[in-house]
């Protein structure tokens, strides 16, 4: 018998986690990273760096992973160095106080939906704006101490890493996510067992874990289908954010939404407000519906009851931001839900359309969150007022500007955004109680007795460390990107401290107008090459996978960077990420934006700049509009000149250099004896002493709880009193006026001659008369007089609304009067508008009943 040359079966390989044995004495320091607390705590984050640096920036600036690193050895040499022990007490005791302050039971409790969460770079569940903006509200819910749990996904993937091909294309790259390495815990069940969360599919069911990130004192769950429980078109579901095709977004929103609803139940989690943070999470309020049906409720009063503790917040702009979806796609999944909430599939439908009963709309998640959301908001004054506009075709009969559609202009972290050397300062200089009174203008404008030598030295301290980043975290990338070892050795040399520093960082749509700097390369090379005023230019961002467009302006912005004439002067930062953002944000001199106007919702990164000393130019948008004080910054205006967008793009460009060669650059070298720009720092005070206070998060959380959660609460604590009491008799009463709507009639007029014709003299009074027969209706009806007037952009607006009072009633005829005036001459339209009226309802689009007569 010949011998076989090898003879060797397959190994069945067992996947083995060691987990770090931790010395007691060290105990603290694996509690302290499993909760993000430190990511805005510098003492801590400054402790886990001093256990081991170098392991520290290999481990990613994780704790979690540096614990897990140390070898046994070093972790015994740790838990005897006293040093390190003393401040690990201190550290912790600073922990521990803060964290065993019970929550304010005086503010309403909230759950707040979201598809992405920033909370730091280690947990990449974020993609951009939207996610650090729910991960600083977590983290302010936490600071504020107040009752708020947040619900989202935890992504195996998140969103891409982005590198740069040799010709600048961008690459995206995922990366998958070891949760058993990330500061979370599974959330386990009461027999031991990790938690699962059984989310109804169309005939089956998929199945979540439950993640927990404990935000400071404030819990963020997150689903997972990454198991093997669920079939391989489903554990997808929360791969990647915002990846997949349309099935799979409506997948994911199921999941947020009802799966989120159903997690919260099994938690034992009841809150008095839910918060949709975007439409993604709409679903929830199906999920709340089916619960009261089931409990008892009718489909109608169950509808007060859901709606009057919903908020809607909307970060889009455009119709076309928002998720529709077709009919067969939506029924496929959904088709069930109308028969447990006691409506028809049409019903259900018609919720998500803005005209009902069109059966070739699709359906609109933002719509269906307007439908069953009491309250709805935008993210900035300008951006309330375009989403009035955006969602007036939703309540029939009124004007955008009669909207119930509100606002709360975004803000940032101060403690996650502020850079350690601001808060030195602010700390020396400020008032002991500025933390907890951060909205307060009077402690800011303490800034005034700072000195400007050290303003102006924080500020280049930041630069340096800025430069200094780049120069280590980038000199890698660029040679594998790049080529020419001699060409990023020049890059490299010609970064210069010394020059004005402007930095132009975010999400690269097209709306942003990131090309608008690069209009005319002629005057913009005579900038960047002045030798008396060197300016250089960085910019970072990623564009969707999907945005070709947005691609296609990286790689443009990466070719010039590498024309001679750029070199050095233009730089293109790859993978924009939390890490690179905090540097971007604290070391530039000057925050760049430059959105198409109105389409910049809010925008967040300049808000944090200004946290840090850093001067913004922007257009007047979002929340730049509302921002912006002379000598605090510059301006482009919001007023658009012309119609035409390439046309409006190079004037707005030629005004940007021109305010660079006029005002920005000789301003910043306008050098005293001293060495610094006393107007420069003149500036940087009054951006910080009168814009910063208004943009920092608490008091975003404060103007929630002031416009909508408080009174949101109140009310529908007074709908569910005595088993529901208010909202049945709410609803019954929808219920008779909506029956006898139609019948109702108007019996009689009497107006003068003047009024008929339509010829009326200004400051003239005039009496107008109708009598209503209101079909069995107690006193439930409105009439009112509406005049429309044009505007200087000859659009059509609400003038001015006279409501009539009912003067006579004999059993159900009703009459109504009002003495009626107009004060302007010119030419108006008048109508007669008629509306349910019942004191017990938040607005009028409540119930959005309109007859309109003449």
């Amino acid at each position: 018998m010949k011998i076989k040359i090898s003879n060797a079966n397959v190994p069945a390989w067992k996947d083995v986690t060691v987990k770090s044995r931790i010395p007691a004495e060290l105990k603290k320091l694996e509690e302290m990273a499993r909760n993000i607390w430190w990511a805005w705590n510098n003492e801590a984050t400054d402790l886990f760096k001093d256990l081991d640096p170098a392991l520290w920036k290999e481990a990613g600036q994780n704790p979690v992973v540096l614990l897990e690193r140390l070898s046994y050895e070093k972790l015994e040499a740790l838990a005897e160095d006293k040093t390190i022990l003393k401040r690990m007490n201190d550290v912790y005791a600073k922990f521990r106080a803060y964290m065993d302050v019970k929550p304010d039971a005086n503010r309403p409790s909230v759950a707040y939906f979201c598809m992405e969460y920033g909370l730091t770079h280690v947990l990449k569940i974020y993609s951009g704006g939207l996610g650090i903006l729910a991960g600083d509200y977590m983290k302010e819910a936490s600071d504020s101490n107040v009752d708020m749990c947040g619900v989202g996904f935890l992504y195996r993937y998140g969103y891409f890493a982005q590198s740069l091909a040799m010709d600048g294309q961008q690459i995206a790259n995922y990366d998958a996510q070891n949760f058993g390495s990330l500061p979370i815990d599974r959330v386990m069940d009461e027999n031991g067992q990790p938690m699962v969360i059984d989310v109804p599919y169309l005939n089956y069911y998929v199945h979540a874990y439950v993640w927990r990130v404990n935000v400071g004192r404030v819990p963020l769950y997150l689903l997972d289908t990454d198991n093997e429980m669920n079939s391989e078109f489903d554990r997808p579901i929360t791969h990647q954010l915002y990846g997949g095709d349309w099935e799979n977004r409506l997948k994911q929103e199921i999941l947020l939404g009802i799966g989120g609803m159903l997690m919260l139940k099994k938690l034992g989690i009841k809150k008095d407000i839910y918060h949709c943070n975007e439409g993604h999470a709409a679903l929830c309020n199906v999920q709340r519906l089916c619960d009261y049906v089931e409990s008892g409720l009718t489909f109608n009063e169950a509808m007060e009851v859901v709606r009057s503790s919903s908020l809607y917040t909307v970060h889009t702009p455009v119709p076309a931001g928002h998720d529709y979806f077709d009919e067969g796609l939506f029924g496929k999944y959904m088709g069930g839900y109308p028969q447990r909430m006691g409506i028809t599939w049409n019903e259900l439908m018609d919720m998500g359309r803005i005209n009902p009963g069109d059966s070739g709309e699709r359906f609109c998640m933002s719509t269906f969150a307007c439908n069953t959301c009491q309250e709805v908001n935008g993210v900035s004054w300008l951006h309330g007022e375009v989403s009035k506009d955006m969602f007036s075709g939703i309540w029939k009969g009124y004007f955008p500007e009669e909207s119930h559609v509100g606002y709360v202009t975004n803000g940032v972290h101060f403690p996650t955004w502020a850079a350690s050397e601001w808060k030195g300062v602010y700390n020396k200089h400020f008032d002991k109680s500025f933390m907890g009174d951060q909205s307060n203008q009077k402690i800011w404008e303490e800034i005034y007795n700072v000195s400007d030598e050290e303003v102006w030295n924080t500020r280049l301290a930041l630069k340096y460390k800025l430069i200094d980043y780049i120069r280590k975290e980038f000199s890698k990338t660029w040679l594998k990107n790049q080529g020419d070892p001699s060409r990023i050795v020049s890059l490299l040399d010609k970064i210069n401290p010394n020059a004005l520093l402007i930095g132009f960082a975010r999400r690269f749509a097209t709306y942003k107008r990131a090309h608008l700097l690069f209009t005319d390369l002629d005057r913009l090379a005579k900038i960047v090459n002045n030798p008396n005023y060197p300016v250089q230019f960085l910019f970072a961002g990623k564009a969707h996978p999907h945005d070709g467009a947005g691609q296609g302006l990286i790689k443009k912005i990466v070719e010039i960077s590498r024309r001679p004439e750029f070199l050095g002067k233009i730089i293109f930062l790859e993978n924009y990420d939390m890490k690179l953002a905090r540097r971007l944000v604290s070391g530039v001199d000057i925050w760049m934006n430059t959105p198409t106007r109105p389409l910049e919702a809010s925008g967040t990164s300049g808000e944090k700049a200004l946290m840090n000393g850093v001067i913004n130019f922007s257009v007047l948008d979002g929340w730049w509009l509302e921002g912006y004080r002379q000598g605090a910054g510059w301006a482009l205006t919001e007023k658009r000149t012309f119609q035409n967008q390439a046309h409006q793009d190079q004037l707005d460009a030629a005004t940007i250099y021109g305010i660079l060669e006029n005002e920005i650059l000789p301003l910043y070298y306008a050098r005293n004896v001293k060495g610094y720009s006393e107007g420069w720092v003149k500036t940087i005070k009054n951006s910080i002493a009168q814009i910063a206070p208004h943009y920092t998060m608490k008091r975003q959380l404060d103007d929630y709880y002031s416009k909508f959660y408080c009174k949101e609460a109140k009310r529908h604590a007074e709908l569910v009193a005595n088993d529901y009491a208010k909202a049945k008799e709410i609803a019954a009463w929808k219920e008779e006026v909506a029956s006898k709507w139609d019948a109702i009639e108007v019996v009689s007029t009497e107006k003068c001659e003047d009024i008929i014709n339509g010829n009326i003299e200004s400051g003239k009074e005039y009496s107008i008369t109708h009598v209503v027969d209101q079909k069995g209706l107690d006193n439930a009806i409105g009439i009112e007089v509406v005049t429309l007037c044009k505007d200087a952009e000859g659009k059509e607006r609400v003038y001015s609304v006279e409501p009539m009072e009912v003067v006579k009633r004999e059993g159900n005829i009703y009459t109504y009067n009002v003495k009626f005036s107009l004060s302007n001459a010119g030419d108006f339209k008048v109508c007669y508008r008629m509306f349910p009226e019942n004191v017990d309802l938040p607005h009028r689009q409540d119930f959005c009943y309109v007859r309109w007569f003449s």
